[in-house]
């Protein structure tokens, strides 16, 4: 199955960054993906995080929700849709949600983000709590590629890369690819990006799919990119930088089957 991992330097203004999301997985159909990956906010970078709850939407309806479903139908791709803002009980805060859309335009799972980002190293500073809500539930849905393979994928994003017992349940679910979507700071980026993600796909010998926001954005915040598709052996095949782009690269189940025959680390586990 060939997937496409879309990097992004989304703006403020979320429709911009629609008819920017729509160019890429327009490339991303072109060049023959089935699932496509788009990175954490792609929908907005705003200029506060408050901007996040002005935007939030009603699960099941909303620009963001229709966008999607819309492209997921005219591309005939398996769409996950990064992140967006869905509304909570409490109108201060809502979640920051991954949404899979089917091909035909439904809405097949949600993931809300479980663990929310921290970072003070006196000159930045970051606290998703102040606006987001954490989920609570670890998602996996199936996917059934064109070759007739039926592909588990677990669902994860961002800072919940540096939670290992999240992917270790994925995987005891079957996942057998795994979905980073993400806006890693520049900082925590270029210390810990590529070593967190070939670190879970070597722990649970399971495909990463990894797309990330990646330059400097309108709001000044400047995010680290290197979108990557990394193998359950933890070699990275496919890779970009910074900017605007689509990764593609091509998954193979019998690659995962093959890894986890030969070293069986899930069936060893004790703790």
């Amino acid at each position: 199955m060939k997937v496409a991992a879309i990097q992004m330097v989304s703006a403020i203004a979320r429709e911009a960054n629609l008819a920017r999301a729509h160019a890429l997985l327009a490339e991303a159909a072109e060049g023959g993906a089935e699932l496509a990956v788009l990175p954490e906010y792609f929908c907005m970078m705003g200029a506060r995080d408050t901007d996040k709850v002005a935007l939030r939407e009603t699960a099941g309806s909303g620009t963001v929700q229709h966008f999607l479903a819309d492209a997921a139908r005219e591309f005939g791709l398996w769409i996950v849709g990064g992140t967006l803002p869905i509304e909570t009980e409490d109108e201060q805060h809502v979640f920051n949600s991954s949404l899979v859309y089917g091909p035909d335009g439904s809405c097949v799972a949600r993931y809300d983000k479980i663990h929310l980002f921290f970072f003070d190293n006196g000159s930045e500073r970051y606290d998703e709590r102040r606006v987001i809500q954490p989920g609570t539930e670890p998602v996996c849905f199936d996917l059934p590629s064109r070759d007739g393979h039926r592909w588990r994928i677990g669902m994860s994003v961002c800072y919940d890369l540096r939670f290992p017992e999240l992917y270790r349940t994925l995987a005891g679910r079957g996942a057998e690819l795994l979905l980073v979507p993400s806006a890693f700071t520049r900082t925590t980026g270029a210390a810990h990006w590529e070593l967190l993600l070939r670190a879970r796909a070597v722990e649970n010998l399971a495909w990463v799919v990894a797309p990330a926001q990646g330059g400097t954005h309108e709001n000044k915040r400047q995010t680290w990119g290197q979108s990557m598709v990394v193998d359950p052996w933890g070699t990275v095949v496919a890779q970009q930088a910074t900017g605007e782009g689509v990764v593609l690269a091509e998954v193979d189940a019998r690659r995962t089957e093959t890894s986890r025959a030969q070293l069986p680390v899930l069936s060893h586990r004790v703790l």
